[in-house]
């Protein structure tokens, strides 16, 4: 039988609503009432790669610059990094945090179909460039029309940018600003496996292999952040009392598809006829879900250790624990 920790209804709701597909996972449910955690295959202290809601946490820190002064919205790439006269340098903060860059997901140097097809075959992580090898592909990139297209390449010039402006690197910046501040001392930017923490669990694809992880010094703003359970759950309660640094990033300001609108990285829509806000993440062998009823003062964090989508899983807890009480 799996190892279950936590809270043991919610533990119990969680094998349920997974099933057998998921032995490693950990959730957490925030309300007005407090605040539940719990995880299977794995105690509440281990850390699971968050995938591209590391990119609601460069919201975050965005908005935070933004409030301070550091920034303003028109501050171009190359305001801020040694860029030269390129095409990416004209590029906006506010355009990356609302994925209207006119930024690829990753540029064609980096080889994104071999790096995808290396991964599938051998779970090497596709990612692992550094600050300096991430400028090199910005200056040599081409720029598509402004439309909303999600980019994690924006997304790391983004954060690498704000820590420009900030006179530090990424890693100490979510430090600084997020996990010090919040207490939430697994919110972590590994450069390298060697960088893991001893809680760091190993991740699989949805046929049980296990995955490299996901590390890089450039990758951290767009992906490569990692955390328990415990301290997501402290994150999610501090966006929804409020106290969270950069908390303007929840607010959309912009259209994002068809029925969605999207603020500093964070996406709004309706579902079961409330509005949530939330982002989700994937890597080589994780996934995650973190979604928020701001009217109610409910939120709901899903982390699994395997690559198949929790998504549906975490947008019918939200639903459940903000009209049942759970």
């Amino acid at each position: 039988m799996t190892a279950a920790y936590g809270d043991t209804a919610l533990a119990a709701r969680l094998k349920d609503l997974l099933g057998r597909r998921h032995p490693v996972a950990a959730a957490a449910v925030v309300t007005p009432a407090g605040t539940t955690t719990a995880s299977i295959g794995a105690d509440l202290a281990a850390d699971f790669e968050i995938g591209s809601i590391s990119k609601g946490v460069t919201g975050l820190l965005y908005a935070e610059a933004l409030n301070r002064g550091e920034v303003e919205e028109s501050t171009t790439l190359a305001d801020l990094l040694p860029l030269g006269n390129v095409s990416a340098g004209g590029v906006s903060l506010r355009a990356l945090s609302t994925h209207r860059s006119g930024l690829p997901s990753l540029p064609r140097s980096a080889a994104p179909l071999r790096r995808t097809v290396a991964l599938w075959r051998s779970g090497v992580n596709p990612y692992g460039e550094t600050l300096a090898e991430l400028l090199d592909q910005a200056r040599g990139v081409r720029l598509a029309r402004p439309v909303p297209r999600y980019s994690n390449f924006g997304f790391e010039l983004l954060g690498h940018a704000l820590s420009a402006a900030t006179g530090t690197t990424f890693s100490d910046l979510v430090y600084r600003r997020v996990a010090e501040p919040l207490g939430v001392s697994t919110l972590y930017a590994p450069a390298n496996a060697d960088e893991l923490l001893p809680t760091a669990l190993s991740g699989s694809n949805r046929a049980g292999k296990q995955r490299e992880p996901w590390t890089g010094e450039a990758l951290a703003p767009a992906g490569g952040l990692r955390a328990s359970i415990t301290d997501m759950a402290r994150l999610t309660g501090a966006l929804l009392d409020g106290t969270a640094p950069g908390i303007a990033a929840l607010d959309p300001i912009a259209p994002f598809g068809r029925k969605a609108r999207i603020g500093a990285a964070w996406v709004t829509l309706e579902s079961a006829g409330r509005e949530i806000t939330w982002h989700n993440g994937g890597t080589g062998g994780f996934r995650s879900w973190l979604g928020l009823d701001r009217q109610a003062g409910t939120g709901v964090v899903l982390l699994t250790a395997i690559s198949a989508s929790v998504d549906r899983h975490g947008f019918t807890l939200l639903t459940d624990v903000t009209e049942n009480g759970g």
